[in-house]
Protein backbone atom coordinates (compact mmCIF):
# COMPACT_ATOMS: atom_id res chain seq x y z
CA UNK A 1 0.00 0.00 0.00
CA UNK A 2 1.02 3.30 -0.61
CA UNK A 3 2.98 5.00 2.08
CA UNK A 4 0.41 8.03 1.72
CA UNK A 5 -2.51 5.76 3.20
CA UNK A 6 -0.30 4.52 5.90
CA UNK A 7 0.03 8.11 6.80
CA UNK A 8 -3.16 9.36 6.78
CA UNK A 9 -3.99 6.26 8.94
CA UNK A 10 -1.83 7.67 11.58
CA UNK A 11 -2.97 11.01 11.26
CA UNK A 12 -6.79 10.01 11.66
CA UNK A 13 -5.73 7.63 14.64
CA UNK A 14 -3.11 10.54 16.54
CA UNK A 15 -6.46 12.95 16.25
CA UNK A 16 -8.99 10.52 17.21
CA UNK A 17 -6.71 9.98 20.80
CA UNK A 18 -6.85 13.65 21.26
CA UNK A 19 -9.91 14.22 20.86
CA UNK A 20 -10.98 11.63 23.52
CA UNK A 21 -8.35 12.90 25.94
CA UNK A 22 -10.06 15.92 25.53
CA UNK A 23 -13.40 14.91 25.82
CA UNK A 24 -12.33 12.76 29.11
CA UNK A 25 -10.94 16.10 30.52
CA UNK A 26 -14.23 18.21 29.76
CA UNK A 27 -17.02 18.47 32.14
CA UNK A 28 -20.70 19.51 30.56
CA UNK A 29 -24.11 19.09 31.25
CA UNK A 30 -26.17 16.38 29.38
CA UNK A 31 -27.18 17.14 25.80
CA UNK A 32 -30.84 17.13 26.42
CA UNK A 33 -30.80 18.83 29.65
CA UNK A 34 -32.94 21.83 29.16
CA UNK A 35 -31.57 25.32 29.81
CA UNK A 36 -32.16 27.61 32.82
CA UNK A 37 -35.44 29.49 31.60
CA UNK A 38 -37.72 31.87 33.36
CA UNK A 39 -41.53 31.37 32.93
CA UNK A 40 -44.27 34.09 34.23
CA UNK A 41 -47.48 32.34 35.73
CA UNK A 42 -50.92 33.60 36.65
CA UNK A 43 -52.62 32.42 40.17
CA UNK A 44 -55.67 34.84 40.69
CA UNK A 45 -54.34 38.08 41.14
CA UNK A 46 -51.12 37.00 41.47
CA UNK A 47 -47.85 36.93 38.56
CA UNK A 48 -45.19 34.41 39.75
CA UNK A 49 -42.19 34.98 38.07
CA UNK A 50 -40.37 31.10 38.23
CA UNK A 51 -36.78 30.01 37.18
CA UNK A 52 -36.93 26.77 36.06
CA UNK A 53 -33.95 23.98 35.41
CA UNK A 54 -33.64 20.35 35.01
CA UNK A 55 -35.75 17.83 34.25
CA UNK A 56 -36.77 15.06 36.89
CA UNK A 57 -39.47 15.16 40.38
CA UNK A 58 -39.78 19.03 41.44
CA UNK A 59 -38.01 20.53 44.13
CA UNK A 60 -38.87 24.06 44.79
CA UNK A 61 -36.53 26.40 46.35
CA UNK A 62 -37.84 29.65 48.30
CA UNK A 63 -35.24 32.73 49.56
CA UNK A 64 -34.57 34.16 53.04
CA UNK A 65 -35.96 37.36 54.11
CA UNK A 66 -35.85 40.19 51.69
CA UNK A 67 -33.64 37.95 49.49
CA UNK A 68 -35.11 36.66 46.46
CA UNK A 69 -34.52 33.25 45.35
CA UNK A 70 -31.22 34.08 42.84
CA UNK A 71 -29.37 33.53 46.08
CA UNK A 72 -29.77 29.81 45.16
CA UNK A 73 -28.36 29.71 41.34
CA UNK A 74 -25.49 27.63 42.39
CA UNK A 75 -27.30 25.03 44.88
CA UNK A 76 -29.88 24.89 41.90
CA UNK A 77 -27.57 24.15 39.67
CA UNK A 78 -26.14 21.07 41.26
CA UNK A 79 -29.51 19.75 42.62
CA UNK A 80 -30.84 20.39 38.58
CA UNK A 81 -27.61 18.30 37.65
CA UNK A 82 -28.68 15.14 39.94
CA UNK A 83 -31.52 14.84 38.16
CA UNK A 84 -34.53 17.06 39.23
CA UNK A 85 -36.86 19.68 38.09
CA UNK A 86 -36.07 23.15 40.03
CA UNK A 87 -38.15 25.34 40.83
CA UNK A 88 -37.72 28.94 42.24
CA UNK A 89 -40.64 31.29 42.44
CA UNK A 90 -39.70 34.60 43.26
CA UNK A 91 -41.50 36.28 46.26
CA UNK A 92 -43.74 38.97 45.20
CA UNK A 93 -42.52 41.90 44.97
CA UNK A 94 -38.82 40.22 43.62
CA UNK A 95 -38.15 39.87 40.12
CA UNK A 96 -41.30 40.08 37.49
CA UNK A 97 -43.75 38.46 40.59
CA UNK A 98 -46.70 40.63 41.50
CA UNK A 99 -49.59 40.75 43.35
CA UNK A 100 -51.51 42.65 46.33
CA UNK A 101 -49.55 42.98 48.97
CA UNK A 102 -52.37 44.26 51.39
CA UNK A 103 -52.98 42.13 54.19
CA UNK A 104 -49.67 39.46 52.54
CA UNK A 105 -49.62 36.84 55.39
CA UNK A 106 -48.15 32.97 55.23
CA UNK A 107 -51.11 31.55 53.75
CA UNK A 108 -51.27 33.54 50.49
CA UNK A 109 -47.27 33.05 50.32
CA UNK A 110 -48.03 29.23 50.33
CA UNK A 111 -50.84 29.18 47.96
CA UNK A 112 -48.17 30.72 45.57
CA UNK A 113 -45.73 28.04 45.82
CA UNK A 114 -48.85 25.77 45.19
CA UNK A 115 -49.92 27.29 42.23
CA UNK A 116 -46.01 26.52 41.10
CA UNK A 117 -45.53 22.51 42.28
CA UNK A 118 -49.28 22.70 40.38
CA UNK A 119 -48.45 24.21 37.27
CA UNK A 120 -44.89 23.15 36.71
CA UNK A 121 -44.19 20.61 39.31
CA UNK A 122 -46.52 18.03 38.44
CA UNK A 123 -48.54 18.37 41.50
CA UNK A 124 -46.11 17.24 43.59
CA UNK A 125 -42.03 18.46 45.02
CA UNK A 126 -39.97 18.74 47.58
CA UNK A 127 -39.95 22.33 49.27
CA UNK A 128 -36.54 23.86 50.63
CA UNK A 129 -37.10 26.68 52.52
CA UNK A 130 -34.09 29.07 53.43
CA UNK A 131 -34.42 30.58 56.93
CA UNK A 132 -37.90 32.66 56.21
CA UNK A 133 -38.35 30.43 53.20
CA UNK A 134 -38.88 27.78 55.63
CA UNK A 135 -41.97 29.27 57.45
CA UNK A 136 -43.68 29.53 53.60
CA UNK A 137 -42.52 26.01 53.07
CA UNK A 138 -44.25 24.26 56.22
CA UNK A 139 -47.22 26.73 56.11
CA UNK A 140 -47.44 24.92 52.84
CA UNK A 141 -47.31 21.55 53.76
CA UNK A 142 -49.75 22.60 56.36
CA UNK A 143 -52.80 24.21 54.03
CA UNK A 144 -51.65 21.89 50.55
CA UNK A 145 -50.39 18.47 52.42
CA UNK A 146 -50.86 16.71 48.95
CA UNK A 147 -48.61 18.87 46.86
CA UNK A 148 -45.54 18.25 49.30
CA UNK A 149 -43.36 15.44 49.42
CA UNK A 150 -40.71 16.83 51.93
CA UNK A 151 -39.71 19.73 53.62
CA UNK A 152 -36.15 20.67 54.19
CA UNK A 153 -35.58 23.71 56.80
CA UNK A 154 -32.19 25.27 55.66
CA UNK A 155 -30.80 27.68 57.80
CA UNK A 156 -34.47 27.90 60.03
CA UNK A 157 -33.84 29.94 63.19
CA UNK A 158 -34.84 28.74 66.74
CA UNK A 159 -38.78 29.06 67.45
CA UNK A 160 -37.47 31.48 69.41
CA UNK A 161 -34.93 34.05 67.75
CA UNK A 162 -31.73 34.22 70.60
CA UNK A 163 -31.31 38.35 71.12
CA UNK A 164 -29.70 40.48 68.93
CA UNK A 165 -30.59 38.48 65.99
CA UNK A 166 -32.99 40.77 64.01
CA UNK A 167 -31.21 43.62 64.84
CA UNK A 168 -27.89 42.32 62.98
CA UNK A 169 -30.54 41.74 60.08
CA UNK A 170 -31.59 45.36 59.82
CA UNK A 171 -28.39 46.61 59.61
CA UNK A 172 -27.07 44.17 57.44
CA UNK A 173 -29.89 44.69 54.93
CA UNK A 174 -30.07 48.29 55.20
CA UNK A 175 -28.46 49.89 52.14
CA UNK A 176 -28.47 53.41 53.86
CA UNK A 177 -25.89 51.81 57.19
CA UNK A 178 -22.41 52.18 56.34
CA UNK A 179 -20.50 49.33 54.78
CA UNK A 180 -18.79 48.37 57.62
CA UNK A 181 -21.51 48.47 59.60
CA UNK A 182 -23.58 46.28 57.22
CA UNK A 183 -20.15 43.73 57.03
CA UNK A 184 -20.11 43.74 60.92
CA UNK A 185 -23.82 42.62 60.95
CA UNK A 186 -23.45 39.67 58.62
CA UNK A 187 -20.19 38.53 59.78
CA UNK A 188 -22.34 38.65 63.19
CA UNK A 189 -25.62 37.05 62.25
CA UNK A 190 -24.63 35.05 58.89
CA UNK A 191 -21.43 34.00 58.00
CA UNK A 192 -19.01 31.96 59.82
CA UNK A 193 -15.43 32.59 60.35
CA UNK A 194 -13.38 33.08 57.01
CA UNK A 195 -16.32 32.95 54.76
CA UNK A 196 -17.04 35.88 52.77
CA UNK A 197 -20.05 38.23 53.54
CA UNK A 198 -19.34 40.58 50.89
CA UNK A 199 -21.43 39.26 48.18
CA UNK A 200 -24.63 39.96 50.94
CA UNK A 201 -24.08 43.46 50.76
CA UNK A 202 -26.62 43.67 47.41
CA UNK A 203 -29.84 42.01 46.99
CA UNK A 204 -31.68 42.73 49.48
CA UNK A 205 -35.55 44.21 49.15
CA UNK A 206 -35.68 46.57 52.22
CA UNK A 207 -38.67 48.22 50.91
CA UNK A 208 -40.41 44.82 51.73
CA UNK A 209 -39.03 44.57 54.94
CA UNK A 210 -42.57 45.62 56.99
CA UNK A 211 -44.69 43.54 53.99
CA UNK A 212 -42.82 40.47 54.64
CA UNK A 213 -42.31 40.78 58.70
CA UNK A 214 -46.35 41.11 59.02
CA UNK A 215 -46.45 38.59 56.34
CA UNK A 216 -44.44 36.50 58.82
CA UNK A 217 -46.44 36.53 61.81
CA UNK A 218 -49.81 35.02 59.80
CA UNK A 219 -50.65 32.10 61.31
CA UNK A 220 -48.99 32.41 64.20
CA UNK A 221 -46.22 30.37 64.60
CA UNK A 222 -47.98 28.02 67.12
CA UNK A 223 -50.41 27.13 65.08
CA UNK A 224 -47.60 26.05 62.03
CA UNK A 225 -44.38 25.64 63.72
CA UNK A 226 -45.12 21.88 66.03
CA UNK A 227 -47.10 20.62 62.70
CA UNK A 228 -46.10 18.46 59.48
CA UNK A 229 -47.59 16.53 57.44
CA UNK A 230 -44.63 15.54 55.32
CA UNK A 231 -40.90 14.04 56.47
CA UNK A 232 -38.73 17.30 57.13
CA UNK A 233 -34.63 17.84 56.66
CA UNK A 234 -33.79 20.01 59.25
CA UNK A 235 -29.94 21.35 58.02
CA UNK A 236 -28.45 23.50 60.17
CA UNK A 237 -24.72 25.55 59.63
CA UNK A 238 -22.64 24.50 62.55
CA UNK A 239 -21.91 28.07 63.48
CA UNK A 240 -25.37 29.54 63.03
CA UNK A 241 -26.12 32.02 65.96
CA UNK A 242 -29.73 32.03 65.19
CA UNK A 243 -29.70 28.45 66.13
CA UNK A 244 -27.30 27.78 68.76
CA UNK A 245 -26.23 24.24 69.80
CA UNK A 246 -28.67 23.75 72.83
CA UNK A 247 -31.99 24.19 69.52
CA UNK A 248 -30.58 21.52 67.61
CA UNK A 249 -33.05 18.90 68.81
CA UNK A 250 -35.84 21.36 69.07
CA UNK A 251 -38.16 20.41 66.17
CA UNK A 252 -37.52 15.99 66.28
CA UNK A 253 -38.20 16.45 70.05
CA UNK A 254 -41.14 17.75 68.79
CA UNK A 255 -41.92 16.15 65.47
CA UNK A 256 -40.03 12.45 66.52
CA UNK A 257 -38.94 10.46 63.87
CA UNK A 258 -40.44 12.91 60.61
CA UNK A 259 -37.60 15.35 61.23
CA UNK A 260 -33.66 14.27 60.24
CA UNK A 261 -31.36 16.51 61.73
CA UNK A 262 -28.14 17.26 59.63
CA UNK A 263 -25.33 19.84 61.01
CA UNK A 264 -23.13 21.42 57.93
CA UNK A 265 -19.61 22.62 59.07
CA UNK A 266 -18.11 25.87 58.19
CA UNK A 267 -21.44 27.80 57.84
CA UNK A 268 -23.60 29.99 59.72
CA UNK A 269 -27.07 31.60 58.54
CA UNK A 270 -26.50 32.39 55.55
CA UNK A 271 -25.63 28.57 54.70
CA UNK A 272 -26.72 28.56 51.05
CA UNK A 273 -23.78 30.82 49.95
CA UNK A 274 -21.19 29.84 52.51
CA UNK A 275 -21.49 26.06 51.35
CA UNK A 276 -23.21 25.28 48.33
CA UNK A 277 -22.20 21.60 47.82
CA UNK A 278 -22.39 20.52 50.93
CA UNK A 279 -26.28 21.74 51.04
CA UNK A 280 -27.02 20.43 47.58
CA UNK A 281 -25.53 16.74 48.18
CA UNK A 282 -27.42 17.11 51.72
CA UNK A 283 -30.46 18.15 50.18
CA UNK A 284 -30.10 14.99 47.41
CA UNK A 285 -29.08 12.39 49.72
CA UNK A 286 -32.32 13.13 52.08
CA UNK A 287 -34.47 13.12 48.73
CA UNK A 288 -33.41 9.91 48.02
CA UNK A 289 -34.60 8.57 51.31
CA UNK A 290 -38.48 9.36 50.89
CA UNK A 291 -41.00 7.55 49.41
CA UNK A 292 -42.52 8.66 45.59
Amino acid sequence: MPLRWFDRQLRKAAMGAIALSLLACTSFAPVDAPARQRVLLTEGPARIDVIVEGRGPAVVLLPSSQRDSEDFDDVAARIAAAGFKVLRPQPRGMGGSTGPMQALNLHVLAADVAATVRQLGDGRAVLVGHAFGHFVARVADLDHPQQVRGVVVAGGAARTFPAGMAESLAIASDPTQPREARLRGLRHAFFAPGNNPEPWLSGWHPELRQAYRQAGAKPAKELWWPVSHAPLLDLQGADDPWRPPASRSELKDVLGDKVTVQVIPNASHALIPEQPAAVAQAIVAWIGTLPP
